[in-house]
């Protein structure tokens, strides 16, 4: 089974930044369509951005101009660099798998992390 596995997170003051990192095992010639989800303490669970293979991004209104989301094909990791945070960021961060391509048995879709903390103070 495909597992994915977040880092990067951390506690930091506002205006700074942080780099989330998300690898996913298995086998290479399985790609993925990727996204970030974010749930704050008493919160839903939301989306954050996402990146398919192609290199398409999407991202949620309230991340514009301060994440930006890119894929290693290669290394099968995503990242999230998030700039100029603000306190109501703090959350955990997760990954997910939205979509397998490849070979007819790759699989892992939907498949979730076990998120990365991500603090930010005022």
């Amino acid at each position: 089974q495909v597992q994915l596995a977040e880092s990067g997170g951390g506690s930091v003051q506002a205006g700074g930044s942080l780099r989330l990192s998300c690898a996913a095992s298995g086998s290479t010639s399985c790609r993925y369509d990727m996204a970030w989800y974010r749930q704050a303490a008493g919160k839903e669970r939301e989306f954050v951005s996402s990146i398919n293979i192609a290199g398409t991004r999407d991202y949620a209104t309230s991340v514009k101009g301060r994440f930006t989301i890119s894929q290693d094909n290669a290394k099968k990791t995503v990242y999230l660099e998030m700039n100029s945070l603000k306190p109501e960021d703090t959350a955990m961060y997760y990954c997910k798998i939205m979509r397998v391509w490849g070979d007819s048995w790759c699989s892992g879709m939907d498949t979730w992390g076990k998120g990365t903390l991500v603090t930010i103070s005022s």
